[in-house]
């Protein structure tokens, strides 16, 4: 497109102000290349931070999956694993003003699981964060025994790192029948 004498079309300013903008020109080429390595330091660094993130992410969520395949397994030597052998099991809701407060050591959750048979938790909506050495799991759940809907409720698990990878060190959960939420699996 041809401009009359003394216009100009707005991409032909904006390369103008570019090209005419002031430069930052290193005093030495050494300069410039320590800059660029830094640049590329701190870019490696924040992804590897990202990808760091997101594996622990992965870890603790898999090691609450596990947790609920154990407990349909009736394994209790896998769930054993799982937990931190100062862990409690805290449940919350009933009673007849609804403000029961369940308190279980690990060692009863164990050998109920080791007893069980047709337990089935599914779980949705699941929220981790990880800060360091600290883990906390949100989900939504439903409990199913022998297939038959039991109860549902929200579950909220902190996890520590430990040597021997991510463990249990406590579960909270509330409990109700009525008002629940069909997970979205069916």
């Amino acid at each position: 497109m041809t401009m009359p004498s003394g216009q100009r079309g707005g991409f032909r300013v904006g390369w103008d102000l570019l090209l005419s903008a002031p430069t930052y020109r290193p005093t030495h080429s050494g300069e410039l290349m320590r800059r660029i390595a830094l640049l590329f330091a701190l870019l490696l660094s924040a992804q590897q931070s990202s990808l760091a993130t997101q594996s622990a992410e992965e870890e603790v969520t898999q090691v609450v999956r596990g947790l609920f395949e154990a407990m349909a397994a009736a394994d209790s030597a896998r769930v054993r694993e799982l937990f931190n052998p100062q862990a409690r099991l805290i449940g919350t809701g009933g009673g007849e003003d609804g403000m029961e407060v369940r308190i279980l050591p690990i060692e009863r959750f164990i050998a109920a699981v080791g007893g069980a048979d047709g337990w089935n938790e599914r779980i949705w909506d699941v929220e981790v964060r990880v800060d360091d050495n600290l883990a906390t799991v949100w989900t939504k759940y439903d409990f199913l025994l022998h297939g038959q809907f039991s109860h549902c409720g929200v579950d909220s698990f902190q996890l520590v790192r430990t040597t021997d990878g991510w463990k249990i060190i406590s579960i909270a959960d509330t409990r109700r029948t009525e008002g629940c939420e069909a997970p979205p699996d069916g």
